[in-house]
C-alpha cells in the first residue's frame, strides 16, 4: 500500500504501478524510464518528498522520460535485480536495460545534473550491492 499522497500523483498524473512482469512488459518497449521505489512511506520521510518530485522530473526532461511506480510486494525482487540498497530510489532504463540508479532525495539542480549525466550513458549490468559505510565486515583480529 502507498502512502496517500503518492496515491494520488499515481491518480493524478496517470503513472503506472509496476510488478516486475509488468516492468519488463513495459519498460522493454519504452526508450527511456524512471522507476520509482518508494520504499515505506511511513518509516522513509523521503519517500514522500520523491513522489513529489517525480511528475516534475517527467516534465523537466519534456516527456521524454516515462515514469513508473513499483508496487510494494515487489520493491525487494526489483531491487535484487536492480542492486541498491535503499529506498527510496529512482532507477533509469533504456528499452529495460540499466542505467544507473539514483537513492534518496536530492537538491532540484543535482537531479537534473545527474539524471542529465545517467541518460547519457550505455546500458551496463547494475553494479554489485554495497555495504553502507559502518555496515562493513570487522577486520580480522591481529595474532599476538
Amino acid at each position: 500500500m502507498f502512502s496517500p499522497l503518492l496515491t494520488s500523483i499515481i491518480d493524478r498524473e496517470g503513472l503506472k504501478v509496476v510488478d516486475e512482469a509488468g516492468l519488463d512488459g513495459r519498460a522493454g518497449k519504452t526508450i527511456l524510464s524512471m522507476v520509482f521505489f518508494p520504499g515505506d512511506a511511513n518509516r522513509l520521510s523521503e519517500s514522500n518528498d520523491v513522489a513529489v518530485i517525480l511528475p516534475e522530473l517527467v516534465k523537466a526532461f519534456d516527456g521524454n522520460v516515462t515514469a513508473f511506480v513499483v508496487a510494494r510486494d515487489a520493491e525487494r525482487d526489483l531491487q535484487r535485480r536492480y542492486r541498491f540498497n535503499s529506498f527510496p530510489s529512482l532507477v533509469f532504463l533504456r528499452k529495460g536495460d540499466y542505467l544507473g540508479t539514483i537513492q534518496g532525495v536530492r537538491d532540484w539542480a543535482d537531479y537534473l545534473l545527474e539524471i542529465s549525466e545517467i541518460l547519457t550513458k550505455d546500458p551496463t549490468d547494475p553494479p554489485p550491492f554495497k555495504f553502507p559505510e559502518g555496515c562493513g565486515v570487522a577486520p580480522p583480529a591481529q595474532a599476538h
